[in-house]
């Protein structure tokens, strides 16, 4: 796939804006890092080239002068909180990423857990990471927000919070998901620092919007479409504009809160330093796009498979339709089809032809293959062998026996109990690899696995969850119908 994106010069256009912003300050800065750290798969998608873990690169360049505070709210915690793409709960996740900054030779200081007010499974989870050595400090609702700033920052407000020891010039104040507290955080510990008279300021760092990108250009529109169920939406800085008068791109809900937060900067540091919500930010991203065209297609794309997957979590009643209908406004704004990809119109082909649930595949050649629902495999296990088959240039032979499937399936069905009536796409991996042991040409299907990263793919029907996260492992970039497979109200 061509590339959009350069992360070399990222990196270091990065770096250079950041350190330029600690000096800014005096040099000490509290740096808001909003968006995902590791895995961030939607820059990527919408981005060709960016690489999903940037962001962990860049601070690997900072390591000696940076450390980590993870912000996690109480109220996530309480309600057990899942991230969706991972299925792991926010305070699980904490521990996780913890973890992966510390293998990655980055200091993670302490925990911060926001919000705070005497939940229970809160302060379990605090000893537990006690227990464990970790410095854990609890912040509260903050007093007179959003409006009485006098009250905010004052010993009543911001004071009332625990002082966070830090000792690095760069502090990342990160967390799990958004509305932990992370900005909370950095302007309790900015209050805390001046009373100490130590200099220190803030900033923000979030990839999407891009501010010097167009409004309706399709890379800011697909972030509105990530995050349609949410609301987000995209505008010109109406403060940026003022005070410059040229035009950036931000959010609204980083736009309504501004006057309130210039407000008790200016009440904690005693002068204005930022006039708009783009002043904040030390988002470079734009700078870094090297194929303007390439990114646009990506990202409309990216935003028809949003469509689908808002439609299908709405099938499934996991969102409202309010988020499908924002979908269909965004996909009417850039005079889109929701069968503008081309594995849609194929898939969709293949299940007419065939009078069968079926996946269709495109790989990176452009050839486009595809896998029907069979007596054994379901449709993604199919549409991934004859993928596999068709980048190893094996003939149309079945690389698995029926003797090694039927026992699988047999034991899923009697001794493990499931319901479905075909192997999964794991269960059909698992089987290949086996057979790889003695079959030249399993062997070879199984070593173009790699290959079917970033690959688009398209079911006519909503996949089990465990053939879908199998598909995402896998890096395939797919969408589906919002249409169940069968009547069954449950699964597994």
């Amino acid at each position: 796939m061509e590339k959009a994106f350069d992360n070399e010069k990222y990196i270091k256009l990065q770096q250079k804006h950041i350190q330029e912003r600690i000096k800014m300050f005096g040099g000490k800065l509290y740096l808001e890092l909003g968006g995902k750290l590791f895995d961030d798969l939607h820059a990527s998608r919408v981005l060709p080239g960016f690489d999903p873990s940037v962001k962990i690169k860049l601070l690997e360049k900072m390591k000696d002068k940076a450390e980590i505070i993870m912000c996690i709210s109480a109220n996530h915690i309480e309600k057990n909180k899942i991230r969706a793409d991972l299925g792991l709960s926010y305070d699980n996740e904490v521990l996780r990423l913890v973890d992966q900054f510390r293998k990655l030779g980055l200091y993670v200081s302490s925990i911060v857990i926001t919000l705070f007010k005497g939940q229970t499974s809160a302060l379990k989870f605090a000893q537990l990471l006690k227990n464990r050595g970790e410095k854990v400090y609890f912040h509260k609702y903050t007093k007179g927000y959003p409006n009485d700033i006098d009250t905010i920052v004052s010993d009543e407000g911001y004071g009332a919070n625990d002082y966070i020891e830090t000792s690095r010039p760069l502090v990342v104040v990160t967390a799990p998901g958004p509305s932990s507290g992370k900005l909370a955080t950095c302007l309790s510990q900015l209050y805390h620092e001046n009373k100490r008279g130590i200099k220190a300021g803030y900033a923000k760092y979030e990839t999407f919007p891009i501010w010097n990108l167009p409004l309706k250009h399709p890379v800011n529109v697909a972030y509105e479409a990530a995050t349609a169920d949410i609301k987000d939406v995209n505008m010109i800085d109406p403060y940026h504009f003022n005070k410059y008068g040229k035009l950036a791109v931000n959010y609204n809900r980083d736009i309504e809160v501004f006057p309130v937060l210039k407000n008790i900067l200016k009440k904690i540091l005693g002068k204005d330093l930022y006039f708009s919500p783009t002043d904040m930010g030390v988002n470079m991203a734009g700078l870094a796009i090297i194929n303007d065209k390439v990114a646009q297609e990506a990202s409309i794309r990216e935003i028809i498979r949003r469509y689908y997957s808002y439609s299908c979590a709405y099938k499934k009643g996991q969102c409202s339709y309010e988020a499908v209908d924002r979908m269909k406004m965004l996909l009417n704004e850039l005079e889109l089809s929701a069968s503008n990809l081309d594995v849609v119109r194929e898939a969709k082909k293949m299940s007419r032809e065939s009078g069968r649930p079926c996946v269709a595949l495109k790989l990176a050649n452009g050839v486009i293959v595809g896998g029907k629902s069979k007596d054994l495999i379901s449709a993604p296990g199919a549409a991934i062998l004859n993928a596999l088959k068709t980048l190893a240039k094996i003939d149309d032979i079945p690389l698995i026996s029926d003797e090694i499937l039927l026992p699988i399936l047999k034991l899923k069905k009697e001794v493990l109990k499931s319901t479905n009536s075909h192997l999964s796409l794991d269960d059909v991996l698992i089987a290949l690899s086996i057979m790889s042991i003695k079959s030249e040409e399993a062997k070879k299907c199984l070593d173009q696995i790699n290959n079917l990263k970033t690959c688009e793919a398209h079911s006519t029907f909503i996949l089990q969850p465990s053939d879908e996260s199998t598909m995402k492992k896998l890096g395939v970039y797919l969408s589906s119908e919002p249409q169940f497979l069968d009547n069954n109200l449950f699964s597994n």
